[in-house]
């Protein structure tokens, strides 16, 4: 049942869902998504592989993101600048 994920989404969004803060933002605790019926097929520890930032890939990905932003100069907005300079102070 590929519904587990959408469950924890429900979930959060009613304010139940087990989560944890990271740079990246709020994602899933360890141990929120159900896997009743696929634990064989995903382990706990897949799930946290999972639900891992990869803060050097992020960071990577920021250098890719301010090259895209540079194409619009003046015209991007302030907003999308604060998010990424917010984002890349969390990377650290």
């Amino acid at each position: 049942d590929n519904s587990r994920p959408l469950a924890w989404i429900f979930d959060r969004c009613s304010g139940k869902g087990k989560s944890k803060e990271t740079a990246i933002g709020i994602l899933p605790a360890d141990d929120a998504i159900d896997r009743t019926g696929i634990e064989d097929q995903v382990s706990a520890s897949d799930m946290a592989k999972l639900l891992e930032v990869d803060v050097e890939g992020w960071r990577k990905e920021l250098e890719m993101i301010e090259e895209h932003y540079a194409k619009f100069g003046d015209r991007l907005p302030a907003a999308l600048k604060a998010q990424l300079a917010a984002l890349k102070a969390r990377l650290g």
